[in-house]
């Protein structure tokens, strides 16, 4: 007698791209290298894209921007407002590019850009998130800034920490974790609490390790884990951006590795490396639900443990 098999054909199914791409550091060419992307992942019937950290903007990878403990150099912060002059507002003009993009290509969109806030002069790492029928939705702005980074970007908060559901794509929750947000255990747990099955990590990590993250949160929080790299060579940096203060010559800046994880952490596609280039993979959303009937985080399985006092 045979066994019978699940009726998967009730799950939500879905196509889904990441986009692995080096920023110009300038704004409309790096919108224009954005716009192909996702026109190829639209010939390919993807429903959503998910772009790297800083494709808007850039990541000023091994600059220092002319500073020590307790001090600052004027060249440091010219080096600031160009890089400042690079960044957008989240909404703004670039904005609308995106939404007009993204209602034509029936395509929704997660971009990390570096955002300029519309309050003040201080950046953030953004993600941005772009709806093909309602046009920008929302953002979240990268709540702890790593090492270096925070010299030139502000932290975000909790008020950009939504989730969102495509309106193209039924049974989707949508999020986005920027890069080494992915190693702060309560702020997985708050989106994994948010019945997040589309997590997005948007990234500029590139190390051997990441590929285990990736699949150590998919597995943890029962959730397809779409990551997207940066993937960026010298050449891709202009101007005075090629040379930093540490004179790094390596070719490859950013050495790539993005990848789609399944609920139970199989690698679906990646991780690329060496080359720019557009992943696809179709996803059954019915995996994350019956990857939860063993392992549920936020439910069956947490357990709240009162710490014992010793008297």
């Amino acid at each position: 007698m045979s066994t019978p098999q699940p009726d998967s054909t009730k799950s939500p199914t879905l196509t889904v791209a990441v986009a692995q791409i080096a920023s110009t550091f300038n704004i409309e060419t790096t919108l224009e290298k954005i716009f192909l992307f996702i026109d190829e992942a639209a010939k390919d019937s993807a429903q959503l894209i998910v772009f790297p950290e800083a494709t808007i903007g850039g990541y000023p990878k091994h600059h220092t921007f002319g500073t020590a403990v307790g001090e600052r150099t004027q060249e440091g912060r010219i080096l600031f407002e160009e890089y400042s002059n690079g960044a957008i507002t989240v909404p703004g003009p670039e904005i609308d590019k995106l939404a007009q993009k993204s209602r034509t290509a029936k395509i929704f969109i997660v971009l990390g850009v570096i955002e300029k806030s519309k309050e003040s002069r201080t950046l953030f790492c953004t993600a941005v998130y772009i709806d093909p029928t309602k046009g920008y939705v929302g953002k979240h702005r990268k709540v702890m800034p790593t090492g270096s980074e925070r010299l030139i970007w502000g932290q975000g908060d909790g008020s950009t920490m939504g989730v969102y559901e495509p309106s193209n794509m039924p049974g989707a929750v949508v999020s986005a974790t920027i890069c080494w947000e992915n190693y702060m255990p309560l702020l997985r747990y708050h989106y994994y609490s948010k019945n997040v099955n589309i997590y997005c990590a948007p990234t500029v990590d590139s190390r051997d390790t990441w590929p285990v993250t990736m699949q150590h949160i998919a597995l943890e929080g029962r959730t397809f884990v779409l990551s997207a790299c940066q993937f960026a060579r010298l050449g891709d940096y202009p101007g005075q951006w090629k040379k930093d203060d540490k004179g790094h010559e390596e070719d490859e800046v950013i050495k790539g590795g993005s990848m789609i994880v399944s609920p139970m952490g199989e690698v679906l596609c990646g991780p690329v490396r060496g080359r720019e280039g557009l992943i696809c993979a179709k996803l059954d959303l019915g995996e994350c639900t019956r990857g939860k009937f063993d392992l549920d985080v936020v439910g069956h399985y947490a357990r709240f443990i009162q710490h014992l006092r010793t008297h």
